[in-house]
């Protein structure tokens, strides 16, 4: 199934080039779990959801095509992201004395995880607004889980357990020499969509394709099977720090070809298993 959030906040789901309104489907389910849900109340009764959905008959229909599409989560409690996870990116970086920084740890397994703040996060529709524009802003396409359960210590084996499903993410960064959270957690840096498809459908997230163009120019293009630390390990080791909530996302890492971009581009982000989303580049304030 493919959830999303669109216009002034609704939830519908996706059929080919129409989103069925199952507002007061998700909105009935929540209020029904009460106020001691915790992390993303819809994400959270996930479950319930999906299955009134199923035994509803009609919906009132939209052309997907005139929509706005929001981030398909509302309420996450955190936005985690893995800043190396992919060796070719790792050795772009290092060859580009302009963007490399000597004093971070290029291994995951040193360098962690790191946090994005939770006012960046953005649908597509709401494109992305470049701070900055005299240094250098870059785009980065990254394959997203979404937490389905809370958890803490999860082991590897079970990962997969607490997931909800997935989505397609952009982690915007700009260049410098702050703290990494810091250029990264600029408002809309964070673009998730272009809707959450539930877990069921991607039985196999470390073999997953995606892409990346600008301007009709592909930029990126690579599969999650060359992810340094999987999906499982990923929810393994982000656990190992923090308790991992309902709704919480976790970027998985983006590969090859980052590169800049600029107030008029238009990003297309790609996947065959979850769909496309449609991202324009605009200067704050603008």
């Amino acid at each position: 199934m493919r959830l999303c959030r669109f216009n002034e906040g609704r939830y519908g789901v996706v059929r080919r080039d129409i989103v069925d309104d199952v507002t007061s489907i998700v909105d009935g389910v929540v209020r029904r779990a009460g106020s001691e849900v915790r992390g993303d109340p819809a994400v959270a009764c996930l479950a319930e959801v999906t299955t009134a959905i199923r035994e509803t008959k009609s919906y009132e229909a939209y052309p997907l095509s005139e929509v706005r599409l929001l981030s398909p989560v509302a309420h996450p409690s955190k936005l985690v992201a893995a800043p190396t996870n992919y060796r070719a990116h790792i050795a772009e970086m290092a060859g580009d004395k302009s963007v490399s920084n000597p004093h971070l740890p290029k291994d995951i397994g040193q360098a962690g995880l790191f946090l994005k703040a939770n006012s960046a996060l953005v649908g597509p529709s709401e494109g992305v607004a470049l701070r900055f524009p005299e240094r250098r802003n870059d785009h980065e396409v990254e394959l997203v889980v979404v937490i389905g359960h809370a958890g803490s210590d999860i082991p590897e084996a079970r990962a997969l357990d607490y997931v909800a499903g997935y989505a397609l993410g952009l982690d915007m960064t700009l260049r410098g020499p702050e703290d990494r959270s810091f250029r990264k957690s600029i408002d809309t840096y964070a673009v998730l969509g272009p809707w959450l498809v539930t877990a069921d459908e991607i039985p196999d997230p470390d073999n997953v394709r995606f892409s990346l163009k600008v301007n009709g120019e592909t930029r990126q293009d690579a599969s999650t099977s060359d992810l340094i630390y999987g999906v499982r390990k990923l929810i393994a080791y982000g656990s190992s720090f923090y308790t991992l909530l309902p709704g919480d996302v976790i970027y998985t890492g983006s590969p090859e070809g980052v590169s800049p971009v600029n107030p008029g581009d238009v990003m297309l982000a790609e996947c065959p298993a979850i769909g496309s989303m449609q991202v324009a580049v605009r200067l704050h304030g603008a």
